[in-house]
C-alpha cells in the first residue's frame, strides 16, 4: 500500500467519516465539531439529491474562498431566507441586495459578481455535468473551487487540493511547499482508486486533521 493511501486509512480511523458537503436542509451534525455543526451526513454519499442541493454546494464552494465555513453558512442562511438559493433568483437579484446577503463570507462585492456569473453558467448547463475546463474558464473559479464543485456537487472523482493539503504533505516530505496544484492533484489521483467517496472523505479528513493540529508541527 502506498503512503498516500496509508495516511488516508490513519486519518479515517482517527476521525471517522466526515459527511461533507454540509447542506442547510439536512439535520445532521458535524461529527468532530470543529467548525459549523449543521448539515453533515457522515457515511451517506447520496447527496446532493436534487438540483437545489447541487446548486447550494456550487455556490458554497465559491463563497468559501478565503473564509471559514461558519461564515459561509451565515451567507447561505441569508440567501435561503430570501428564497435565493436558486440560479435564476441570483442572476436577477439586485447586486446590492446580494452583497448584503453574503457579507459574512467576505469579499462580498467580488463574490456577488462571481455568483451572478456562475448562476448564468449553471442555467445554461440545462442539467448537464460541467467539465473541469468549462469551470476553470468562468471568471472567479480556480482549480480548488472547480474541483470542489465537481467532487461534491457532481460526484466526479476530481481530487481537491487546498492549503491544508500542502501544509500536511510538505511537512512529511511527500510534496514540496511550492509544488504546483496540478502536480499535487496528480500525485493523489495516481495513488488512489478513482472513487468520489474516497476523494470526498480524504479532502475532508485532511481539513479535520489540520484543524486539530493547527498549533502543532505536523
Amino acid at each position: 500500500m502506498n503512503q498516500i493511501k496509508k495516511i488516508y486509512n490513519v486519518f479515517l480511523e482517527k476521525y471517522g467519516p466526515q459527511g461533507w458537503w454540509p447542506l442547510l436542509d439536512y439535520k445532521g451534525v458535524n461529527p468532530t465539531k470543529t467548525g459549523s455543526v449543521k448539515g453533515y451526513h457522515p457515511g451517506n454519499y447520496s447527496y446532493p439529491k436534487n438540483e437545489n442541493q447541487r446548486f447550494e454546494i456550487c455556490i458554497g464552494a465559491i463563497l468559501t474562498q478565503n473564509t471559514s465555513w461558519p461564515q459561509v453558512e451565515k451567507a447561505l442562511i441569508n440567501l435561503k431566507k430570501l428564497n435565493a438559493i436558486n440560479p435564476e433568483k441570483i442572476k436577477n437579484m439586485n447586486i446590492n441586495k446580494l452583497c448584503s446577503a453574503i457579507k459574512s463570507a467576505g469579499y462580498f462585492n467580488q463574490k456577488a459578481k462571481k455568483l451572478k456569473i456562475f448562476s448564468e453558467f449553471y442555467i445554461n448547463l440545462k442539467g448537464k455535468k460541467p467539465t473541469r475546463d468549462e469551470l476553470l474558464n468562468i471568471w472567479g473559479i480556480g482549480p480548488e473551487t472547480a474541483d470542489s464543485i465537481l467532487l461534491y456537487a457532481y460526484k466526479i472523482p476530481s481530487f481537491v487540493v487546498d492549503a491544508y493539503t500542502i501544509r500536511i504533505f510538505s511537512a512529511i516530505g511527500l510534496i514540496k511547499k511550492d509544488e504546483s496544484y496540478q502536480s499535487i492533484k496528480r500525485l493523489f489521483e495516481n495513488s488512489l482508486e478513482k472513487d468520489f467517496r474516497l476523494y470526498q472523505e480524504y479532502h475532508a479528513l485532511i481539513v479535520e486533521h489540520a484543524k486539530n493540529n493547527k498549533n502543532k508541527k505536523l
